[in-house]
């Protein structure tokens, strides 16, 4: 691959001398790649993300605008071509008085170095993974070699470049070499005419020669065959037989089928594709490569196959022939799959490798989520179903599950949802499921809740947890952004994003997804990279964002530390007393009733903050109790106060608030208006008996065996001390005799009976 500052284009084929020249923006942008035919690419590339400017050397040719090419607005033959993001053949079509006059290719690289082996491992993945889904479904799948050529480019395209990411594999060329190398062989009887002379060994059959031969020849009359048996004549020759060694055996003679039912399929691609366009390379390209397979000595010997013993042990296990066995299975399967959505990776003959790593991704998801949650086969059958237009891949359906199942962790059942593009509904009012701003669409959704709960209650009661992904095939610099916390960075971020340049928009996009769609425990990036990111919103795996390498590498994909999270997620479920799970409660509880009319406190109060974080109004409790005068003193220096816990009136029914509570507001005979405010000091009441009691001096003897005493101080809290509260105002106070029984209220409801 040679670099260039600029390329000088022939264009005689439009008209004799017209050239068009090309330079590069950028540095090391441009290049003339000598082997470009070789990959189905044209020998002129550029980089994508980049822009070139260009000039036919006649004013007389231009472009037309559109979204890759800006002619200038005065000189339309010179502009600028920006690829933009996407790789692949890029034609340009040459326009003279307003008339098309030809066409001009170029090839737009991908900046990644492992561009091509990417496209095709990626490709011969997903092709696999249809067939297994194809193997899979419970309804019937012919197997015959029937390919429609009467389909639209787009879709012969789409089904020839499954074929080829197969056959292009090193797998496939070593499949074949080892067959030709060591075919397998079987012993083979040859039956040929000898003289008779020269055979050593006679047997039954060739007695009937001897008697019944023609070509004879006369005996002597001394010959013992006449003397004693009366054998006249003898046949010159006599037929023998013998064993051979053959290749011609029906495993061979299925890879010989299976070579020129693929040869067959190029062939006839080629023949509907348009001249020098990247179909018709491509099919050329491989058109041979099968061709060379086929010339191999090995193959002359093999006949046609009468029928095809699929079931033959050494199809199935032998080195080479079970590669091509399934190849070929895969090679009839794909020729018959429709890919609704594949249109956005072959359209035009592009090579839309961010999309493609999206579906490639998806089939790697499935894959895992099925071995880790070993949910059944029947649930992702529904992948692929017979359409008029043959086996559909359903893939490109916004709502699609692709696998739904109940997981047993052992100590918890949990339903688990894996969906391929789920749609968030937008602006859903709470506690419906969805976004609460735009609607939303992640590339991959996995859901969980409890199994025996219906998914609407689950999203309703804040049960169930939803971990979104998104496929990144071109980030790099995610990673870099969540593990950076320098201000210069932020600052040169700023400027940047002044200019139009967002190189956050990918983490920004996860924050989106975990801050906007309701019940989200974690939203994470898939990119093919080499660090992965684990950013935890708290104290635990979820809530979280971040971001997880899966590359297109048969080797060494990086599946497995996205499996540990995954697992790690499952831990998390497993832990009921997790704080997530403390959370999700909360949220329900505050958030499932709205804020009634009248519920507003705007008063002054102390703040929640040190020892009084826990102070929120609605949430802390006043106990209102009676005193005695003559026991307020001993209340006052003791810094206690007991009530009554046994059956008889007067006593107090001991609930949470009440045990929970946290001051205590004090009132006598008489007396509904006070200003006499304690704070406890302690958590909870402790249990005192009478003769407890009166070791601390109580002033009078006690009446009951048992009291609760409430350890209290004088309250000095700004926003509390020296207010009044007119306890009458209170619904749970009770008059006519009945004042003295104590009772609980929220310091919002106690403030509302605020003394101004």
């Amino acid at each position: 691959m040679e670099v260039r500052n600029n390329i000088e284009i022939n264009l005689d084929f439009i008209e004799n001398g017209l050239t068009l020249t090309i330079d590069a923006k950028t540095k090391n942008t441009l290049f003339y790649v000598p082997d470009a035919a070789e990959n189905g690419e044209v020998e002129y590339q550029l980089q994508e993300s980049f822009t070139y400017d260009y000039e036919f050397n006649d004013n007389r040719f231009s472009f037309l605008k559109d979204i890759v090419v800006q002619p200038h607005t005065r000189k339309h033959h010179i502009g600028t071509i920006s690829p933009n993001i996407y790789v692949g053949t890029l034609s340009l079509f040459v326009y003279s008085d307003d008339k098309q006059v030809g066409k001009v290719l170029l090839e737009v690289q991908s900046l990644k170095s492992s561009y091509r082996s990417d496209y095709r491992d990626m490709l011969e993945f997903i092709t696999q993974q249809c067939t297994d889904l194809l193997l899979q479904v419970n309804s019937p799948v012919t197997h015959n070699f029937e390919t429609d050529f009467n389909q639209d480019s787009k879709s012969l395209y789409q089904k020839f470049t499954f074929i080829r990411s197969i056959m292009e594999t090193d797998e496939f060329s070593e499949s074949v070499h080892k067959i030709v190398s060591a075919p397998v062989t079987q012993w083979k009887e040859i039956t040929s005419e000898r003289d008779i002379r020269n055979v050593r060994r006679f047997k039954n059959s060739h007695i009937k020669d001897l008697l019944g031969g023609s070509k004879r020849t006369e005996l002597s009359k001394s010959h013992f065959l006449r003397s004693r048996y009366g054998l006249k004549t003898i046949p010159d020759k006599l037929y023998s037989s013998r064993k051979v060694d053959s290749v011609d055996t029906p495993e061979n003679r299925f890879v010989k089928f299976a070579l020129e039912s693929f040869l067959i399929f190029c062939s006839e691609i080629n023949k509907r594709s348009a001249k020098d366009s990247r179909l018709w390379k491509e099919s050329f390209l491989l058109e041979n490569k099968l061709e060379s397979f086929l010339h191999h000595s090995l193959f002359k010997e093999i006949s046609s196959p009468h029928t095809l013993k699929l079931n033959s042990p050494i199809l199935q296990r032998k080195e080479g022939y079970r590669e091509i066995l399934k190849v070929w299975l895969m090679f009839d399967l794909a020729t018959k799959l429709v890919w609704h959505g594949g249109e956005d990776v072959y359209e035009g003959g592009k090579k839309d490798i961010a999309t493609l790593y999206e579906y490639w991704v998806f089939f790697k998801l499935l894959s895992l989520f099925e071995e880790i949650f070993q949910i059944k086969k029947e649930d992702i059958s529904n992948l692929i179903k017979e359409t008029n237009d043959g086996l559909s891949l359903q893939l490109k359906q916004g709502n699609h599950t692709a696998l739904k199942g109940v997981y047993d962790t052992g100590n918890r059942k949990l339903n688990v949802r894996f969906n391929y593009n789920k749609s968030f509904s937008g602006k859903k009012g709470y506690p419906l499921g969805g976004s609460w701003t735009t609607t939303m669409r992640p590339d991959y959704t996995l859901s969980f809740w409890p199994e025996g709960v219906p998914e609407k209650n689950a999203e309703l009661e804040e049960l169930i947890v939803h971990i979104h992904f998104d496929a990144k095939y071109k980030i790099a610099n995610l990673p870099d952004l969540l593990h950076s916390s320098s201000n210069d960075v932020l600052e040169i971020e700023k400027e940047e994003n002044r200019k139009g340049i967002y190189k956050n928009a990918d983490l920004l996009k996860m924050h989106a997804y975990k801050d906007a769609i309701r019940r989200t425990g974690g939203a994470y990036v898939l990119y093919p990279g080499d660090v992965s990111v684990n950013r935890k919103g708290f104290h635990e795996v979820i809530p979280g964002l971040g971001a997880f390498p899966v590359r297109p590498s048969k080797l060494n994909d990086g599946i497995g530390e996205l499996k540990s999270f995954i697992l790690s997620v499952i831990n998390h479920f497993e832990n009921r007393a997790s704080q997530r799970e403390k959370i999700a409660f909360r949220t329900f509880d505050i958030f499932k009733d709205k804020p009634f009319k009248g519920s507003e406190l705007h008063e002054s109060l102390p703040e929640p903050y040190g020892n009084n974080r826990h102070l929120l109004p609605d949430q802390t409790y006043v106990l209102v109790g009676y005193y005695r005068e003559s026991n307020y003193k001993w209340i006052i220096e003791k810094g206690l106060y007991n009530i009554r816990i046994d059956s008889s009136r007067g006593s107090l029914r001991l609930g949470p608030s009440e045990a929970g509570a946290n001051y205590v507001l004090l009132h006598t005979d008489s007396e509904s208006e006070t200003s006499k405010l304690f704070k406890i000091i302690e958590q909870g009441p402790r249990v005192f008996s009478k003769q407890e009691l009166l070791k601390n001096e109580y002033p009078s003897t006690p009446s009951q065996d048992y009291y609760l005493v409430y350890k209290i101080q004088k309250v000095i809290e700004s926003g509390l001390e020296g207010k009044s509260w007119d306890i009458k105002k209170l619904q749970e106070y009770k008059d006519a005799g009945e004042s003295a029984l104590p009772f609980s209220v929220t310091l919002s409801r106690l403030m509302k009976a605020k003394i101004d």
